[in-house]
């Protein structure tokens, strides 16, 4: 039995980049003997198990065999015949073939390193052409790597887009879809991401909703990222949307709750946001319409976002308001013998006077 360190951690240390886990492939074991020495079983559709001291993985070496549609359309088949070569030839890309053994050699059948040497994501096998999944892997690590020089290499991005010519993408569970689309909103480029998968021809099928990225988009979110969290950025892309429903088709396909409550609100106000003047009745409409009161921190998540379209908008106007709005005291009306729709009245007159003050006040 030998066990070789695989995959990100020897790629990423050849590329002298961060990692912060490391994977291991076991040649010419079985469970049995993984199991005497105190590892953990954990996988199911193949043997993986954890370490008994660091719970790092160690999956026993493996062949894969296209048996059905999508990412899970795969028949395993891991024994100890299975060598160390086998196993690196069903994975993505080339970079990610590469093996060191327990003495630090490096083993690269697949020219790996010479992958790296050159700046190229190139697929290990035809085999690539199998797995949906890989086109979205493929462009999360553009996003990681394009700083560092990378590009896709011409014939993979031609298994790509055949792949998304396949219909097989629509095998792809929407949960996984939008692991991989995290994933890449924090990478270094993760504009890069998206635009991979639109000259694929991916985007379409994934994000239907997503209006096709320009460079003035591209170039809002190269900059967004210093200063946006992954749902802010991702909500940037859906600026200008012409979905009509934008927040049921985006649930629709498993975006979380938030981020697609934040990509609808960029799309219906974030043009009265980057007005050049509010009035105080349109500060107020805006901040029932986003329900600024009860979820100030979506509200200011899009604040921020309208900031990264235009930086020359009333963002600050509509901060002060809220909090000068959040100020307004139900109590102290109650207490003056008001109730129901007489206090809700009453608020409303407030907050207008109020802002109304803060706008003449504020003006030049």
């Amino acid at each position: 039995m030998k066990i070789y360190l695989v995959g990100g951690a020897v790629r990423d240390t050849l590329l002298g980049y961060p990692f912060h886990e490391r994977d291991w492939v076991v040649v010419g074991g079985t469970p049995q003997q993984l199991l005497a020495q105190g590892y953990q079983q954990v996988g199911k559709d193949f043997p993986v198990f954890l370490h008994p001291k660091t719970k790092e993985e160690y999956a026993l070496a493996r062949t894969e065999r296209k048996n059905g549609q999508g990412y899970t359309g795969f028949a395993c088949y891991s024994a100890p015949d299975v060598s160390l070569e086998d196993d690196l030839l069903r994975r993505d890309l080339s970079i990610n073939a590469i093996a060191q053994d327990e003495q630090g050699n490096i083993i690269d059948p697949y020219n790996g390193q010479q992958d790296i040497a050159a700046k190229k994501l190139r697929h290990v096998s035809t085999a690539f052409a199998e797995d949906p999944l890989r086109v979205l892997r493929t462009a999360r690590f553009l996003a990681r790597y394009y700083h560092l020089g990378f590009t896709v290499a011409d014939e993979t991005l031609q298994l790509m887009q055949q792949l998304s010519d396949s219909g097989e993408l629509t095998q792809l569970s929407r949960e996984r879809i939008w692991v991989e689309t995290e994933k890449a909103l924090h990478e270094q480029s993760p504009e890069q991401y998206f635009l991979c998968l639109q000259h694929c021809g991916a985007l379409q099928q994934l994000y239907p909703t997503m209006p096709a990225l320009t460079p003035q988009s591209v170039q809002r979110l190269q900059q967004a990222r210093k200063t946006c969290n992954s749902s802010q950025l991702f909500a940037l892309l859906f600026y200008q949307a012409e979905s009509t429903n934008l927040l049921k088709q985006l649930k629709s396909i498993k975006v979380p709750n938030e981020v697609s409550e934040l990509c609808q609100l960029l799309q219906q106000h974030a043009d009265l946001v980057l007005a050049e003047q509010l009035s105080a009745e349109q500060i107020l409409l805006l901040l029932q319409h986003c329900d600024g009161y009860r979820r100030g921190q979506r509200f200011a998540d899009f604040l921020h976002c309208c900031q990264q379209i235009n930086s020359h908008n009333q963002a600050y106007k509509l901060k002060q308001a809220l909090t000068l709005c959040l100020s307004v005291d139900a109590k102290a009306l109650a207490a003056q013998g008001l109730s129901g729709k007489d206090i809700a009245q009453a608020i409303q007159q407030q907050r207008l006077a109020i802002v109304s003050n803060m706008l003449s006040e504020t003006a030049p």
